[in-house]
């Protein structure tokens, strides 16, 4: 499963910081009241949202992993549209890229 260039430079130059993130990231996934395919939905609305694509294919492969159907997650990405217009069009065409990119792998 890769992740973003962004990320894995976190991870190189500060490793203690992104352990420490990712363990708040699983606390808060153990507390959540959502289930594991609407919590990584909520995340992929959140991402397209404020424009941040380059997780969106890492998170539409966990948002798949958990049963989301392509339509699912494209309509994710889509339901910030009203609150924040089309800033959430860059994350629509990340999530459609990394959904047609499923038949690579």
């Amino acid at each position: 499963m890769s992740v973003s260039n962004g990320f894995l430079l976190f991870g190189e130059q500060f490793p203690q910081t992104a352990q420490a993130h990712m363990a708040f990231v699983q606390a808060e996934a153990q507390e959540s009241a959502l289930d594991e395919k609407t919590g990584h939905l909520a995340y992929l609305a959140v991402l397209a949202a404020t424009g941040m694509s380059g997780g969106i294919p890492f998170h539409v492969r966990l948002a798949r992993e958990s049963g989301a159907s392509r339509e699912e997650v494209l309509s994710a990405c889509l339901s910030g549209l009203p609150a924040v217009g089309l800033t959430v069009l860059d994350g629509l065409a990340a999530a459609a890229d990394a959904l047609n990119g499923e038949a690579d792998e």
